[in-house]
């Protein structure tokens, strides 16, 4: 049977950011779909109970980029019963993000993070016992984010990989991407196929 992917987009994002990596995954032969959410004006308390009923629909695996993994992550601790197997995230700050509390302490930042800026600098570092859960990392430093965060580390732009390691993941990769490009690289497409068929990573 054709397994459902569910692909879930970032802050500031809509959810056709997604279209470019689910025509990839059908190319595998996954069923993927896309979820859109309002990241500013909602936030993850208004996203969680639109996609848990979206993922309530059948059995599943999610994609998700960014803010979207902390998003999944929140909403599958709140719904323990979703039929979720695996999920996939693109550069989340599973770890909190150092750019998001840097962003706070600027003038109307509430403008550029909305509700969903609590859940940026703290993370989510917990799931439920059965969801595996691997990371896909930039290392490619294209992106506004550096600008508030200073990282002196390897980082994507916007996200350090330090901020996307932490301990319970199934797998853990870094991809030659930045941030947002973490969405279009084939690279981290093929590495997002062979999680969802494996549970593991390409290691070249």
């Amino acid at each position: 049977m054709t397994r459902r992917v569910v692909l879930l987009h970032g802050l500031w994002m809509p959810g056709v950011a997604m279209l470019w990596l689910a025509a990839r995954l059908k190319a595998h032969g996954f069923a993927a779909q896309t979820c859109g959410y309002h990241s500013i004006v909602g936030g993850p308390d208004a996203a969680a109970p639109r996609l848990a009923a979206f993922l309530r629909r059948a059995p599943c695996d999610v994609v998700a980029h960014s803010l979207g993994g902390l998003v999944a992550l929140e909403t599958l601790i709140r719904h323990p019963d979703l039929p979720v197997r695996r999920l996939v995230c693109l550069g989340t700050p599973l770890a909190g993000s150092g750019a998001a509390s840097g962003l706070a302490r600027w003038p109307l930042a509430s403008l550029w993070m909305g509700r969903s800026a609590e859940l940026l600098r703290r993370g989510c570092a917990t799931w439920p016992g059965t969801l595996e859960v691997g990371m896909v990392a930039g290392r490619i430093p294209r992106g506004l984010g550096a600008l508030v965060a200073g990282f002196d580390e390897i980082h994507d732009g916007t996200v350090s990989v330090s901020e996307t390691r932490v301990p319970g993941l199934a797998d853990h990769v870094v991809v030659g991407a930045s941030h947002s490009g973490l969405m279009f690289s084939d690279e981290a497409a093929e590495q997002v196929a062979e999680f969802l068929e494996h549970g593991r990573f390409v290691r070249r």
